[in-house]
């Protein structure tokens, strides 16, 4: 799906590094006692920590989500055919690193308080000295742990260990090792790096740390001098600020002044300003974004309003409807003959920018590792704009007087018919708004 743009194999990665266990090598490897605590790192780097503490970073094996995924569907998956054991321990190489490396695979639940539940820790990013083969992905880091920490300035000094600069920090294809991934059928399931790989912000040399990674004055140390330090929020699809105005929308009708029995078409334009890669990205196959316009008119009453149909291949995806999908989950639940939940579960008629997974009866999944194939792509990508129309024929019961039109895009981390099914917390489903816009018309008899 993706051009290869990113053979970067002999740049930045250390010299012996195609000698080192990475990927799927690097299972069982290493153990525990070789990395750090996080709390070890807390004591003079406390900031740091703090906001590592926040980030999804710290939670990525413990998230209630990834937690009953894996272990609903991804372990007893496996279990059911043994060619998917080693994409669910694989999971690990991302979600729990410590784990995998050490072998400890499939990992005690987070309730158990493993050291898995450390998730993506300091000492996780800060012993990876580059990576094997040409992209990055499925956790093709090589992690070298031990009394130097590597990180992306030079000259620092430690009282605790030893710091070298390695420029591979600085460097997209650093996040590309765990936000790509291929599942066992070749399909690219998780692809932001390369997806900005192939926008403008590559073209202009703005990595993935710039945003997710901001920096600002301050100390990284208790012991360091003043100076512009990274922030490690890596705020992104879990943070309400971080997707909030992703999308600029504006909106506006054909005509100021309509005649009661006439019809108004609106165009909505919807420019992607913030993100350096395609929105929505990373789990595509969970996350849904939909665009809501409806018109209210002099005495309150409300229409919903249904998208203008583009007639492209395989727009009957991006367009709600009330069909059931997600079957294939019945496989790891022991369901004979599943009929699924509900594709979208948003207002019949709203248009959506996603890209289908299917597994391989051409229904859609969420399963990414069971996709077989993947549908039109009608996401947003980095400084794109789409337009929408909506054709409104003015109902016989619609009031003379001012119209006002709301257009209001949202997103869900994930579908809502599957997060009540899997009875995973309402939070992970609930709809955030990304932006809005109004516009108006008067209407005369």
């Amino acid at each position: 799906m993706y051009l290869r743009l990113i053979l970067f194999a002999a740049c930045i990665v250390a010299v012996n590094a195609q000698s080192l266990p990475s990927g799927e090598h690097a299972l069982g490897t290493k153990s525990y006692d070789q990395y750090e605590k996080p709390e070890v790192c807390q004591s003079c780097h406390l900031d740091i920590y703090m906001q590592w503490t926040q980030s999804m970073m710290s939670q990525a094996y413990t998230h209630h989500w990834d937690e009953i995924e894996y272990f609903n569907l991804a372990v007893p998956h496996g279990e059911i055919d043994p060619a998917y054991k080693p994409v669910s321990d694989g999971c690990n190489g991302c979600h729990t690193p410590l784990a995998f490396m050490a072998g400890d695979v499939t990992p005690p639940r987070p309730s158990e308080g493993s050291r898995a539940n450390e998730s993506v820790s300091c000492e996780v990013c800060h012993t990876i000295s580059g990576y094997a083969g040409g992209d990055a992905y499925n956790f093709n880091y090589i992690s070298e742990p031990g009394r130097t920490k590597y990180g992306p300035k030079p000259g620092l000094v430690s009282p605790h260990h030893t710091t070298e600069e390695n420029d591979f920090m600085k460097q997209a294809q650093y996040c590309g090792t765990c936000h790509n991934e291929m599942n066992p059928y070749g399909i690219w399931v998780k692809s932001t790096q390369l997806e900005w790989a192939e926008g403008p912000y590559a073209e202009q040399k703005v990595p993935c740390q710039q945003c997710h990674m901001p920096k600002a004055m301050g100390r990284s140390a208790k012991m360091a001098d003043e100076g512009m330090v990274a922030q490690h929020l890596f705020h992104g699809a879990h943070d309400p600020g971080k997707v909030a105005s992703v999308i600029e929308i504006r909106m506006h009708p054909d005509a100021r002044e309509v005649e009661i029995d006439e019809t108004v078409t609106l165009n909505v334009q919807l420019f992607n300003a913030k993100t350096g890669h395609k929105f929505p990205s990373g789990s595509v196959e969970d996350r849904i974004v939909w665009l809501d316009v409806r018109a209210t008119d002099s005495e309150g009453k409300s229409y919903h309003l249904p998208v203008d149909p583009k007639g492209f291949e395989g727009e009957e995806y991006t367009i709600a409807n009330s069909d059931l999908a997600y079957s294939d989950m019945g496989i790891p639940l022991g369901l004979k003959d599943f009929p699924g939940v509900a594709r979208d579960a948003v207002p019949s008629g709203d248009r959506i920018f996603r890209m289908p997974y299917f597994d391989d009866k051409g229904v859609m999944t969420i399963m990414q590792w069971h996709t077989r194939s993947l549908g039109v792509d009608y996401r947003i990508g980095p400084r794109e704009t789409k337009i929408e129309t909506y054709t409104f024929p003015l109902p016989e019961d619609i009031s003379p007087g001012k119209v006002t039109f709301e257009a209001n895009m949202y997103y869900s981390r994930l579908v809502a018919s599957v997060a009540e099914y899997l009875e995973v917390p309402a939070e992970e489903s609930e709809p955030m708004l990304v932006n809005s816009a109004t516009t108006s018309i008067e209407i005369y008899e």
